[in-house]
């Protein structure tokens, strides 16, 4: 990472190193519950031993996996930029292993890609390119809805109801990153009804790589998350009342919609 650059903004574990001060677990990490991490634990004074919890490299792994996800989708990690494994490491307070790790699974979701003896570098994404995420993610769902809208009973439209309104109350916060994660659970809930695990599967993929910043201008206002997350409730709405043109309408402009913000 180069010097000067901001880093990502993201908890770090402590250090064993003697004469190291100590640095703040992540949350929800084994050391931050208070486990030992490296080394075995230590047995009571008196009375059985207790069964040892094993760390779980996978826990620490998502943790730096998530914190990445954010600087991605705040602007932190420039698109462009190589980024040192190590140097991420030393910033995580973790070892090199699981950041090499949450690299890699980026690298999957088109996020970064490896650079040789380098580090990995954040893809750029070009108008184009969110232009066609939009039109397959089109392709894929709007069918699927349609098809779900003239036999799924209202009811079940309206238990979609709060995970709609969970993502519109983030939106209206302006929170990028967390609107980001609202926004594919809701479409994995409606998709859900369709009954096709390998759909939702494709489509949370495909969806989370639209989600990336494009590199050319800021990252989206917030007026233009709540109007996003608008389009939500006003699908169940019509969807509720068995209204297939209002419906689709919602649907063709939520995807093209979509490669604004």
């Amino acid at each position: 990472m180069e010097q000067g650059r901001s880093h990502p903004a993201v908890p770090r574990q402590r250090t064993d190193g003697p004469g190291e001060p100590a640095r703040a677990p992540l949350p929800g990490s084994a050391a931050a519950r208070g486990e030992h991490v490296h080394g075995c634990a230590e047995a009571p004074a008196s009375g059985p031993a207790p069964a040892r919890r094993m760390p779980t490299r996978y826990s620490v792994r998502g943790q730096v996996l998530d914190a990445l996800r954010k600087a991605l989708l705040g602007g932190e990690l420039i698109p462009g930029e190589v980024y040192s494994g190590p140097v991420l490491a030393e910033r995580f307070g973790v070892s090199a292993t699981p950041v090499r790790e949450a690299m890699q699974q980026l690298a999957l979701e088109g996020a970064v890609e490896a650079v040789p003896n380098r580090g990995f570098r954040v893809t750029s994404r070009s108008a184009r390119d969110l232009a066609e995420l939009a039109e397959v993610r089109a392709l894929l769902e709007v069918p699927v809805v349609l098809r779900l809208a003239r036999t799924v009973p209202a009811a079940r439209w309206r238990d979609l109801m709060p995970s709609a309104e969970a993502a519109a109350e983030v939106a209206r916060r302006g929170d990028r990153a967390a609107y980001a994660e609202a926004d594919r659970a809701f479409h994995r809930a409606l998709l859900g009804l369709a009954g096709n695990r390998q759909l939702v599967a494709v489509a949370d993929g495909l969806h989370r790589r639209a989600q990336w910043p494009a590199p050319d201008g800021p990252a989206s206002p917030a007026a233009d998350l709540v109007a996003d997350a608008a389009e939500h409730l006003a699908l169940l709405r019509a969807l509720g009342a068995r209204d297939l043109r209002a419906a689709e309408a919602v649907l063709r402009g939520h995807f093209a919609g979509a490669v604004g913000w």
